[in-house]
C-alpha cells in the first residue's frame, strides 16, 4: 500500500471531518476529492497543518498523486504527471488560475512520497485478484523515471495546449495521453513501449533536449510524430491519425517526405517550433536500427534549412520573429525583443501603454512573457486591467498566450530563450540597442491606424503613398518601421540628405539587391548557404562597390552609414565596410562559378540519353569553379566515357540486331532506356532473343543479359535488362558523381564558414541596401509632386534669470502683480503673474515667437490624393500655438488632422511630404485621436475609451509636442462633456503644446477659457444657390453651422425625418443666438476618397556586360552625342534655342536603374537590345518606360543610353533626328516611324504602339 503525505496550510471556517468524528479545518483545495478513499485525517503535530493518509488501489492512487494540482484544471482533474517532490509557487499557479488565489493557499508544497506495505488492508485482496498487481513494492530504480520539476513544467505547458484541441478525431486522440512523460505516451496502450533501445525511447531522448518543440521523426519515406506531438499534427496540420481513431493504440500521425515542407508552415503559422529528426543515410548493418540526428529547427519566422546548400532553388524567409519580454520600471513599460536567429536582443524604455500596444500590434513574435512588475500598479490588484492605466495592455496580452517571468528582465528573458530554443549556456546574445534619448516617442496606437502607417480598414494607407506599388519586402518593413518609431534629429536630417541627393544625381542606380539579414546568419551559421545564395551575396557586395566608386553615389552610401547603424545596431567604419567588401567579393568569386567558363558542361554521349547526364550532374556542376574540384571532375568524365563504352559494347550489338530485322509489326523491340527512378540506363526491349543460336552478330551480347534489379535487389521488371559490365560502369559513375558532389558541398560549407566570421560586415551591408532601396522607392514623392520640407530642430527656451529681459507693462490687482515681459533679443513674451502672499512659485506662461518652433504647411493635400492630378484642395497652415477648430459635417476637419499628421510624421523621419512647402519642428511625439470605439471585451464604453486616450495624450504632452484631436468628448452629454473638453483645452494650452482639437461642441465659446495661446479656426464655408456648403478650406474665427439636417438627408434620410428634426430644432433653439460663420475665402473643391493605383513592374535579372557590348554602347553613344550636338548648333544659329546646349549622355546597363532625376523631366533615349537592334524614343518619365521596355519577352537584359533636355518638343525633335542619322550610319533600328515626323510631339501617346512595334520586331 501506499501513503502520501501532504502539507497543507488551514483555512479557518472549512471543516472536515476526522477519525474521532469531530471538524477540523481544511484548504478547500482538497474539498474536490471526496470520491477517493480517505480512511482517516489525523493531525500532524504542527499547528495548521495535518496529516492525511489515503488507501486505495492503483486507479485512485494515480487520481490521488494528482491531487495537487488538479482542482486548478476542473475540466480534466487528475491529468496531471506524477511526481515524487518538488516546490510549486505562485509562478506555476499563475498559468492555471484566472485570478491568483490568496498567499496562504497559494504556497503549499507537497513534502515526499514515502511508501510502505501495510499488512491489513481493505483493499489489499481486491490488488491481489488482479493479475497479481497487488504486490506494490517500489523499486529503486522506478523512481528514476518519475518526472522532475523541469519536466513538470513543460508537461502543465503541453497540457494546456491540449485542452485547446477543438477538432473531433484530435480530441479523441488527447484522450489517450498519459502525462507521465514528455511524449505523453501510455505506456500500457499498443506501441507504447518506452524501453531503451526502441524508436519510442529514442524519441523521448530527443524530445527532452527541446521539450516544448514538435517532435518529426524521419522513418523511410516519412516523418512520424507520436503522443502529443501527433495530436498537434492532427488538429494544426491536417493530417489523418495512423491506423485511424482505435483505441487500443497510441496517438501517431506523419507527412510524407514530399510534404514535409507543407506540414513545417502549417505548425510554425500556428505558433508552435519544431524539431525534426533525420535518419542518417547509408546502407545499415544487418539487424541494426539506423543512426539518427537533429537536423535543424522550424520556428515561427525562421524556417527549416537543413539540405538546401544541395539544391538549386530559392527559399523564402519570413520576416524574423522574436520572443518578446514586456516589464515596467521608473521611466514607464519597457519591451525586450531577442531574435533566436540573430543572437541579439533589444531594450526600449520609458513607453507609452498606447505606444506599447502599437508595438505588439505591428510585431509578430513567436513567445510573449510578461514580468511581474506590471502586477504592481496603483489599483492594488494583479488584474491590472480592472482599473485605470494598463487596461489597454492587458486587453492585448489577455487574448494571447504568456507566461510570467520575474527577476531581472534582461537577463532572465535571455535564460528563457535558452531554455526555450534549446541553447548552451557558453550562447551569447548581441545587445543592439540604439539610445532612444533623442528619439521621439513611438506611435500610439490610435495615431498608426489613423493614418494607415498600420493598415486598417476604411483608412487611407499611408505606405501605399509613399512607396510604389512595385516596392514589396524588406524596404516596406524599414518604412514601417521607422514611421512607427521615429529617428532622431539627425537621422532624420540624414535621410532627407540622401533622398535630396538621389533626386538630383544623374548616374544609374544599382538594383539594390535586397537579402534577410536574418536569412544570411542562419543559412551562413548552419553552413547552408546554396550557391544561389553566395551569387546574392555576392551581387550586395558588389552594389556596395559600384556605390563607392562613383562619386555621386559615393556620397550617398556615406549618408546611409548612420541609418544602417541605427538599424542594426553595428557601427562599422566605412573604409572597413569598403575593404571588407572587396575582400568577400573577391573570395566568394574565388570559389563560385559566375559563367562565363566553359569547362562546365554536362557529359554527353550520343548513345546515353540526354537526360540521365542532366539529373545526374547539374545539381553540382555549375556551382564552384573547376580549380577546385578537378580530380573529382575529370573522374566523372573518365566514368561517364567508361559507361558509355560498357553500354556501346553490351547493347549496341543488341539495338543493331533489332534494327536490321524486318519482321512486320509486332516483332523483336529493344532500346536503351533512362529509368530515371532507379537513376539507371538499362536495355529494354521485348521478343529479341533468336529462336535458334546461330552465331549471328548480338548473339553473344544478348547471351549476357540479366534481369534488372532496383537498390533493394528486386527485379524491376521482365523487359528491364542489363549487363555485368554496364552494372559495374553505372557503379562507378555513380560513386564518382557522389564523390564531386560531396567535394563541392564542402567547399559550399567551407565558404559558409570563412563568410561566417565576416557575419556582421555582412549584415551591415545587406541592411545598408534595403535602406537605399527604400529611399530610392520614395523617389514616388517626386512623381506626385511632394516637396521636402526644413526639418527644423527644437529651440530650447532658457530659464528667467538668463534671459535679458524688460518690463512692457505691470499691473496690481486682487492682491497680485501682472507683468509683461520681453526679451531684447529673442522676441520672447511673457505674461508673469505672482501673489506675494502666496508660497507657490510664480506662474510664467511663455509664448514663444521664434519661428523655428512654429509649423508652416503651404498648399498642404491629404496624402491619398495624387497632387500631380490636381484633385486635392490645398490649405495653408500657420501653426504657432494651438488650434481651436470648428466646423461642419463633412467640412474636412478629419481630413485636416489626417493631412496635418501625415505631414509632421513624414517630416521628422526625413521624408517628403504632400504640400508646396514646408517648415516642420522635430517633435518628440505626435499624437492623433480621431474616433472611439466600445471594447464589450474589457467592458469599457466608447468614451471611456476617450477618456484613457485622453489620459496618455495629457500625461505624455510636452512643448515639443504635436497633439491632434478630433471631435473631443463626443460620446457623453453635452453639457458635462463640454466642460471636459474646455479643460483638457486649458491644459494643452497651458502645456505650449502644438496642435488642433476640433469640435462640434458650441458650447466650449461660452465657458470662459483661460487660455493664453489658443486661436479658433474653422473650416470654412460658403453659401451658393440658397444653400451652405463646404469650401474645405482653413480660415480664421468659428463656425457655428454643422450641417447636420443637410448630411443626414444626403446620406438618405427619409425626408418626413428631416422635416421633423428641424421643426424640433426651431421650437428649442429659435431664440437662442445662432451665429452662422461665413468664410471670407469662397474657393470650392471636390474631394475624392480613393487610393492612387500605380502599376506594377518587373525588374530585370542581373547579367554581365562583356567587353564587346561596351564597346558598341560607346560607339552609340559617341554617334548620338555627334548627331544631337549638331542639331543642337544648328537651332542655336537660327536663334530657336536661345543658348547653345550640351548632351551628357548617361548609360544604364541591364543591372540598373535611371535616377529620380528623371521623373517630370523630358528626355531621349536609346534602348539597346541584346541583338545590338536600336530603339529610339523620347518621354517625361524615363523610369516608368524603362520598366515597361524590360517588362517585355527578350528585352529582360536591355541596356539604355538618355540624356536630359529642356522641354517636350525639343525632345521630340532630337529623337527624330536621331532616328533618321543612326538609320543612315549603318545602325539596325526597330522604330523608324518618327523619321517622317508621323509621330512627332505625341511620343506619350503612341508608346503602346511603339512598344508593340518593338516586340513585334
Amino acid at each position: 500500500m501506499k501513503g502520501t503525505v501532504l502539507m497543507v496550510p488551514a483555512i479557518p471556517g472549512t471543516h472536515f471531518p476526522n477519525e474521532t468524528g469531530s471538524h477540523q479545518n481544511i484548504s478547500p483545495m482538497l474539498l474536490s476529492f471526496h470520491f477517493l478513499n480517505i480512511s482517516s485525517l489525523t493531525c500532524a503535530g504542527k499547528p495548521g497543518t495535518f496529516l492525511l493518509e489515503f488507501y486505495g488501489g492503483n486507479d485512485q492512487l494515480k487520481a490521488l498523486e494528482f491531487l495537487f494540482v488538479a482542482p486548478l484544471l476542473p475540466t480534466c482533474p487528475g491529468s496531471l504527471p506524477k511526481t515524487s517532490s518538488f516546490h510549486y509557487l505562485d509562478s506555476a499557479l499563475s498559468l492555471f488560475l484566472p485570478v491568483p488565489l490568496h498567499a496562504n493557499t497559494l504556497h503549499f508544497v507537497l513534502l515526499h512520497f514515502y511508501f510502505q506495505r501495510f499488512e491489513k488492508s481493505p483493499c489489499l485482496s481486491k490488488r491481489k485478484a488482479s493479475k497479481g498487481a497487488g504486490r506494490m513494492t517500489i523499486k529503486v530504480k522506478e523512481l528514476k523515471k518519475e518526472l522532475d520539476e523541469k519536466d513538470l513544467s513543460h508537461i502543465i505547458w503541453w497540457n494546456e495546449r491540449m485542452q485547446m484541441c477543438t477538432k473531433p478525431s484530435t480530441v479523441h486522440l488527447v484522450k489517450r495521453l498519459d502525462y507521465s512523460n514528455l511524449l505523453g505516451v501510455d505506456t500500457n496502450l499498443k506501441n507504447g513501449n518506452l524501453k531503451e533501445g526502441t524508436l519510442n525511447w529514442e524519441m523521448l531522448q530527443f524530445k527532452s533536449k527541446f521539450p516544448r518543440e514538435v517532435l518529426l521523426c524521419r522513418v523511410g519515406d516519412f516523418y512520424e510524430a507520436i503522443g502529443i506531438d501527433a495530436c498537434v499534427l492532427v488538429e494544426y496540420a491536417g493530417l489523418n491519425p495512423f491506423g485511424g481513431l482505435r483505441s487500443d493504440s497510441i496517438p501517431r500521425a506523419g507527412c510524407p517526405v514530399v510534404n514535409l515542407r507543407q506540414t513545417l508552415d502549417d505548425l510554425t503559422r500556428s505558433g508552435y517550433s519544431v524539431c525534426i529528426v533525420e535518419e542518417v543515410q547509408g546502407p545499415a548493418q544487418a539487424r541494426s536500427r539506423k543512426g539518427r540526428f537533429i537536423s535543424g529547427h522550424a520556428h515561427p519566422g525562421s524556417p527549416y534549412v537543413f539540405g538546401l546548400v544541395g539544391v538549386d532553388h530559392d527559399l523564402d524567409f519570413p520576416e524574423p520573429m522574436p520572443v518578446v519580454g514586456i516589464s515596467r520600471s521608473a521611466k514607464g513599460y519597457s519591451i525586450i525583443l531577442v531574435l533566436e536567429t540573430m543572437k541579439t536582443f533589444s531594450l526600449e524604455d520609458g513607453l507609452t501603454e498606447e505606444a506599447l500596444v502599437t508595438k505588439l500590434r505591428t510585431c509578430h513574435y513567436h513567445h510573449l512573457f510578461l514580468h511581474t512588475s506590471l502586477k504592481h500598479n496603483s489599483s492594488g490588484t494583479c488584474r491590472w486591467g480592472e482599473f485605470g492605466e494598463g487596461g489597454l495592455l492587458w486587453g492585448e496580452c489577455s487574448s494571447r498566450q504568456f507566461e510570467w517571468f520575474e527577476g531581472d528582465p534582461v537577463s532572465q528573458l535571455l535564460f528563457k530563450v535558452k531554455e526555450l530554443y534549446g541553447f548552451d549556456d557558453q550562447v551569447t546574445f548581441r545587445n543592439v540597442t540604439v539610445s532612444s534619448e533623442k528619439r521621439p516617442r513611438s506611435l500610439h496606437l490610435g495615431t498608426a491606424t489613423q493614418i494607415g502607417a498600420i493598415p486598417t480598414e476604411g483608412i487611407p494607407c499611408l505606405l501605399r503613398v509613399l512607396l510604389p506599388s512595385d516596392c514589396t519586402g524588406l524596404p516596406v518593413l524599414y518604412v514601417r518601421d521607422l514611421l512607427l518609431n521615429p529617428p532622431a534629429y539627425e537621422i532624420a536630417s540624414t535621410i532627407q540628405a540622401t533622398c535630396r541627393l538621389m533626386s538630383s544625381v544623374t548616374c544609374s542606380f544599382p538594383e539594390f539587391t535586397c537579402v534577410s539579414p536574418a536569412k544570411l546568419v542562419k543559412l551562413l551559421e548552419l553552413r547552408e548557404a546554396n550557391h544561389i545564395e553566395f551569387c546574392r551575396i555576392k551581387c550586395v557586395l558588389d552594389e556596395i562597390l559600384q556605390m563607392h566608386r562613383s562619386s555621386d553615389l559615393n556620397k550617398i552610401l556615406k549618408l546611409l552609414m548612420d541609418p544602417t547603424w541605427v538599424a542594426t545596431g553595428l557601427q562599422i567604419d566605412f573604409d572597413t565596410l569598403v575593404n571588407e567588401c572587396e575582400w568577400n567579393s573577391a573570395r566568394i568569386g574565388e570559389v563560385i562559378f559566375l559563367g562565363g567558363e566553359n569547362d562546365q558542361k554536362i557529359s554527353y554521349h550520343p548513345i546515353i540519353p540526354i537526360d540521365f547526364f542532366e539529373d545526374m550532374e547539374s545539381p553540382w556542376k555549375g556551382l564552384v569553379k573547376r580549380i577546385h574540384v578537378e580530380e573529382a571532375f575529370a573522374e566523372v568524365e573518365r566514368a561517364a566515357e567508361a559507361l558509355s563504352l560498357a553500354i556501346t559494347e553490351d547493347f549496341l550489338p543488341i539495338i543493331s540486331r533489332i534494327k536490321a530485322s524486318t519482321a512486320p509489326l509486332g516483332g523483336p523491340k529493344g532500346e536503351i532506356v533512362y529509368a530515371r527512378e532507379h537513376e539507371a540506363v538499362w536495355f529494354k526491349g521485348k521478343r529479341f532473343e533468336p529462336v535458334v543460336w546461330a552465331g549471328t552478330p548480338g548473339e553473344e551480347q544478348i547471351k549476357q543479359l540479366k534481369p534488372a534489379v532496383d537498390s533493394k535487389g528486386r527485379k524491376v521488371g521482365s523487359e528491364w535488362l542489363t549487363t555485368e559490365k554496364v552494372e559495374d560502369a553505372l557503379t562507378r559513375y555513380h560513386d564518382a558523381a557522389d564523390k564531386a558532389k560531396a567535394r563541392v558541398l564542402e567547399l559550399l560549407r567551407g565558404l559558409s564558414a570563412e563568410l561566417q566570421t565576416k557575419i556582421n560586415i555582412l549584415i551591415f551591408a545587406s541592411m545598408l541596401l534595403v535602406i537605399a532601396k527604400a529611399l530610392y522607392a520614395h523617389s514616388e514623392g517626386r512623381r506626385r509632386r511632394w516637396v521636402f520640407p526644413s526639418l527644423v530642430e527644437f529651440q530650447k527656451s532658457k530659464p528667467i534669470d538668463e534671459m535679458k529681459v524688460f518690463c512692457v507693462s505691470a499691473k496690481y490687482g486682487s492682491g497680485s502683480f501682472s507683468l509683461i515681459l520681453a526679451h531684447a533679443e529673442f522676441g520672447l513674451v511673457m505674461d508673469y503673474t505672482w501673489n506675494p502672499w502666496d508660497q507657490a512659485q510664480p506662474k510664467c506662461d511663455m509664448e514663444p515667437l521664434d519661428e523655428a518652433n512654429w509649423l508652416k504647411i503651404t498648399g498642404l493635400s491629404p496624402y491619398w490624393l495624387d497632387a500631380a492630378q490636381g484633385s486635392a484642395v490645398r490649405n495653408m497652415v500657420d501653426m504657432k500655438s494651438l488650434f481651436l477648430l470648428t466646423g461642419p459635417n463633412g467640412g474636412g476637419k478629419s481630413s485636416l488632422l489626417r493631412s496635418i499628421c501625415a505631414v509632421a510624421l513624414l517630416g521628422i523621419c526625413g521624408f517628403m511630404v504632400p504640400a508646396d512647402s514646408a517648415s516642420i519642428p522635430h517633435f518628440d511625439s505626435i499624437m492623433l485621436h480621431m474616433k472611439s470605439y466600445d471594447s464589450p471585451a474589457d467592458g469599457k464604453s466608447s468614451f471611456q475609451i476617450e477618456m484613457s486616450e485622453m489620459r496618455s495624450i495629457i500625461t505624455g504632452a510636452t512643448s515639443r509636442s504635436l497633439v491632434l484631436i478630433d471631435e473631443i468628448c463626443r460620446g457623453t452629454e453635452t453639457v458635462k462633456g463640454t466642460c471636459i473638453a474646455g479643460s483638457i483645452v486649458e491644459t494643452l494650452d497651458k502645456i505650449g503644446c502644438l496642435g488642433i482639437v476640433s469640435t462640434h461642441l458650441q458650447g466650449i465659446f461660452t465657458l470662459g477659457l483661460k487660455t493664453n495661446n489658443a486661436v479658433y479656426k474653422a473650416m470654412g464655408t460658403e453659401y451658393v444657390d440658397g444653400k451652405t456648403k463646404p469650401t474645405w478650406k482653413l480660415i480664421d474665427g468659428i463656425c457655428r453651422e454643422s450641417l447636420a439636417f443637410e448630411t443626414a438627408q444626403k446620406e438618405g434620410i427619409p425626408e418626413f425625418i428631416i422635416r421633423r428634426a428641424e421643426e424640433l430644432y426651431l421650437s428649442v433653439y429659435a431664440n437662442d443666438k445662432i451665429f452662422y460663420f461665413d468664410t471670407f475665402m469662397r474657393t470650392s473643391g471636390e474631394v475624392y476618397n480613393q487610393f492612387d493605383r500605380i502599376t506594377g513592374e518587373t525588374i530585370s535579372p542581373k547579367i554581365k556586360s562583356t567587353n564587346e557590348m561596351e564597346a558598341f554602347l560607346k560607339k552609340v553613344e559617341n554617334a548620338v552625342n555627334i548627331v544631337c550636338q549638331k542639331k543642337l548648333k544648328e537651332l542655336y544659329e537660327q536663334k530657336i534655342t536661345l543658348e547653345l546646349l550640351d548632351i551628357n549622355c548617361v548609360t544604364i546597363l541591364p543591372t540598373e536603374l535611371p535616377p529620380p532625376s528623371t521623373i517630370h523631366a523630358s528626355s531621349v533615349y536609346v534602348l539597346i537590345r541584346p541583338d545590338k537592334k536600336l530603339y529610339i524614343g523620347q518621354t517625361d518619365n524615363l523610369g516608368g518606360r524603362v520598366r515597361v521596355h524590360r517588362s517585355k519577352k527578350g528585352l529582360q537584359n536591355a541596356s539604355f543610353i538618355y540624356f536630359l533636355v529642356p522641354g517636350k518638343s525639343l525632345a521630340c525633335e532630337l529623337e527624330t533626328v536621331i532616328i533618321n542619322q543612326l538609320s543612315i550610319q549603318g545602325f539596325q533600328l526597330v522604330n523608324t516611324a518618327d523619321g517622317k515626323h508621323r509621330n512627332f510631339g505625341t511620343g506619350a501617346s503612341n508608346h503602346s504602339a511603339e512598344v508593340a512595334t518593338l516586340q513585334s520586331q
